[in-house]
Order: C-alpha cells, then structure tokens, then sequence
C-alpha cells in the first residue's frame, strides 16, 4: 500500500514538473521578439508579389520589407527569386538585400550600397502618430496645427488624388487633397491592394477654402509618408 501510494506521488510530481516546464518555455517564447526569432532567417525564395523603387516584398516573406539600395526592384514584379541577406534589427521590418537571383540563378543584384532610412517611416515612429479625429468639415481646429498625423480611409485615385474619410456607418463625411505620396508609400498602398481602406500617414498642409468645402468635402492638402493596416 505504501509502495502504491509513493508510486502515485512520483508520478504526480513528474507530472506537474513536466507541466512546469511546458508553462516556463511557452512564456520564453511568448516574450522572445520576433526581429530575435527571425534574425537567423538569410534567405528567401519566392514570386515578387509587389515593388517600387527600391522595395519588394514576397509572400514568402511575410512582414519583411525587402531593401535593394540602388536597384528599381519593379523590374522583378511577377518573376520568382532567391534573396540573400539580413534582417536590420534597428530598423525593423526590412530585411537587406545581399544578392538576388532569377530562376534558374542568374544573377540580378548585387548590393554596393548601405542602407539609408530615406523615405522609409521607422516602427517606432508610426506608433507615435496620433489618430486625427474628424468629425465633419465645419471644424478646421481639427485639423488646423496637427502636423503629422494617421487617417483611416479609401485612397481615390484621379486628376487630384484624395482620401475619403467615412464616419462609423460608412458614410462619406470628408476628403482630403492628396498633393504627393511618397515610394515607400505607394509600394504599401501596392502590398495592400486587396483591401478597401487602411490608415495613411500624412502630413497636414493647407486648408480648403472654407466656402469650397460644403461642396467638394475637400478640407485640406496632405502628403502621404506612409500607408498600413495599424
């Protein structure tokens, strides 16, 4: 009976060790950053989804920006490719670009150039952009002073370029003037072409003429920095 009973704490104990463990490496790996998981990652192979100037992205590659300094990587679109390099861990999510190979290995890339933040927004800072709360075109202190700021909305393309902004029911409640868009927005606004709306990272420029905006709903100039789904 003793022997039993011994048996049943052994086991028992095992048990919530083993159980132990499992608690304290799913928590490492919880905690571990996802730039620290990655960084070991120098290769990616796949079909060049999207492109512009020096940025590329492939499926395969989800949540890296690939970073070919020097190079138009729009002549890749559409072709599959093998990429050697490294994740930046400073400036997250690019990954630079070494080589880069067409099927069946011929040689297209070779970097010559160091990585320059150029138009390319840093994590960090997007995260810092505040939401520009509207609430229709009859107030400009809403707008009026804010600098660099992040609107949700559906960019129209045409002779102006504009961004229409809806209230919580979908309702159409202002625009703004899209004066320039950066490349390392447009190759976003490239990647993220199966959705409707995102958030656009502008910087506020000038107002509308007050008497002009009941018709157009034009409220002011902007240019785009950056473009992205958070």
């Amino acid at each position: 009976m003793r022997s039993t009973k011994s048996t049943g704490i052994l086991i028992l104990g095992l048990a919530i060790l083993v159980a132990f463990a499992g608690a304290v490496a799913c928590q490492k790996k919880a905690e571990t950053p996802a730039a620290e998981v990655q960084k070991s990652v120098t290769e990616f192979d796949g079909t060049v989804r999207a492109a512009l100037g020096r940025y590329m992205y492939l499926s395969t590659a989800s949540g890296f920006d690939i970073v070919l300094p020097g190079f138009d990587a729009a002549t890749l679109v559409g072709k599959t490719v093998k990429v050697k390099g490294n994740l930046l861990l400073d400036h997250p999510p690019v990954f630079l670009a070494d080589s880069v190979e067409t099927s069946p290995g011929v040689s297209v890339y070779t970097r010559s150039q160091e990585f320059q933040a150029e138009d390319f927004v840093e994590m960090k800072v997007r995260e810092a952009v505040p939401a520009l709360a509207l609430t229709g075109i009859a107030k400009p202190e809403e707008w009026e002073g804010k600098g660099h700021v992040k609107v949700y909305g559906k960019l129209l393309k045409g002779d102006v370029n504009t961004i229409v902004v809806s209230d919580e029911k979908g309702k159409e409640m202002a625009r703004i003037i899209v004066d320039a868009i950066s490349t390392y927005s447009n190759y976003y606004i490239q990647k993220l072409r199966l959705f409707d709306k995102f958030w656009f990272y502008i910087t506020v420029k000038d107002s509308v003429d007050k008497k002009i905006r009941p018709r157009t709903k034009e409220i002011f100039h902007a240019d785009v920095l950056g473009a992205g789904l958070f």
